[in-house]
C-alpha cells in the first residue's frame, strides 16, 4: 500500500492539508503548454496532494486545472487569488476564474502579491477588493479568504491588523532569517491569530536545490519544521518533480534545533540571492 502523504490542519478552516501542495509556478505558469501541464497535475491527484494553487496572473494555469480537474474537483482544496485592488475588478475575475476552472467555488480566495501600503489603502477602502472577498464568501462561491506576499513582512501584519483573515501564504526558506524575516514577524503573529500559514518560495526559485546545494527534503523540511506551518506549496515542471516532492513530504520528520541553526548559517553568506524577491534595504 502506498503511504499517504501527511496533513495537516489548515488553521481554523476544518480542512487537512497535504505537507505538499502543488504551486501555480512551474510549467503551470505558461501559456500554451496544457500537453505537459495537464499531466502534472494529474500525477499529483494520482499522488494524494489535495492542495492545488492557482491565480489569474499565472498565465494559463487555471485553464490547466480545469481541463485536469473533472470529477476529482471535489476532492481538492483548491486556492485562487485576485491582484485587483478593486471591488468590482476582483468580481470579474473571480467569475472569470470560476469558469476556467471549470467550478463553481474557490476553497480560498487571497489578496495577491501585498507589497506596500498603497495596495492596503486600495483594498480596504470604500470599493475595495475586500468587499469583493467578503461579498464571495457570503455567496459561497469562496469559502475561506486569505493574503499573500513575498515582499515585505510590515505589509502582511499590517493587512493581519486591518481583516481577520483565514490564511497567510508567506516566503519562507531556509536563507529567510537573514533578512526581513516573515518566518520572525508574521509566523509568530499568525499563529496568535489561529491563521494558518501556507509556505512558499521555498527552494528560493529552484536555487536552493540546485545541485551541490541542498537536497530537497531538507530544503523543504526545514519549511515544515517551523512553529504554525501548515503545508507548503512548490511548482513543478514535470511529474517527475511532483513525485520527488510528494517523496519528501512523506518522509519527512521534524528537524532538530541544531539541525535548523546549521541550515540558516549555511545559507547566511548567499542569504540576497536566495531571498531576491524581498523589498531591497
Amino acid at each position: 500500500m502506498t503511504q499517504p502523504i501527511p496533513t495537516r490542519p489548515l488553521g481554523a478552516t476544518g480542512r487537512q492539508v497535504t505537507l505538499f501542495g502543488l504551486g501555480g509556478e512551474g510549467v503551470l505558469r505558461t501559456h500554451g503548454r496544457m500537453a505537459e501541464a495537464v499531466p502534472v497535475i494529474q500525477r499529483a491527484l494520482d499522488l494524494g496532494v489535495n492542495y492545488f494553487d492557482t491565480a489569474p496572473a499565472y498565465d494559463q494555469s487555471r485553464d490547466y486545472y480545469g481541463a485536469a480537474l473533472g470529477e476529482r474537483r471535489s476532492d481538492i482544496f483548491l486556492a485562487s487569488k485576485t491582484h485587483e485592488r478593486s471591488r468590482d475588478g476582483s468580481l470579474w475575475l473571480l467569475e472569470d476564474s470560476l469558469r476556467r476552472l471549470r467550478t463553481t467555488y474557490i476553497d480560498l480566495w487571497q489578496l495577491h502579491d501585498l507589497r506596500t501600503t498603497r495596495d492596503l489603502d486600495a483594498i480596504f477602502s470604500k470599493g475595495g477588493a475586500l468587499e469583493a472577498l467578503v461579498e464571495a464568501r457570503q455567496a459561497g462561491t469562496v469559502k475561506h479568504l486569505g493574503i499573500t506576499g513575498h515582499h515585505d513582512p510590515a505589509i502582511l501584519l499590517e493587512a493581519m491588523r486591518r481583516f481577520d483573515f483565514d490564511t497567510v501564504l508567506m516566503a519562507l526558506n531556509v536563507a529567510d532569517v537573514h533578512r526581513l524575516s516573515f518566518a520572525r514577524t508574521v509566523l509568530p503573529e499568525a499563529a496568535r491569530r489561529g491563521m494558518a500559514v501556507i509556505g512558499m518560495k521555498v527552494f528560493a526559485g529552484g536555487r536552493l536545490v540546485e545541485p551541490g546545494r541542498l537536497p530537497v527534503a531538507q530544503a523543504m523540511g526545514y519549511v515544515l519544521s517551523l512553529s504554525g506551518v501548515s503545508n507548503v506549496i512548490i511548482g513543478c515542471s514535470t511529474p517527475e518533480e511532483v513525485e520527488e516532492n510528494v517523496r519528501a513530504a512523506r518522509e519527512y520528520q521534524t528537524l532538530k534545533d541544531e539541525d535548523m541553526r546549521r541550515l540558516e548559517d549555511m545559507t547566511r553568506r548567499s542569504a540576497p540571492a536566495w531571498t531576491y524577491y524581498k523589498r531591497s534595504g
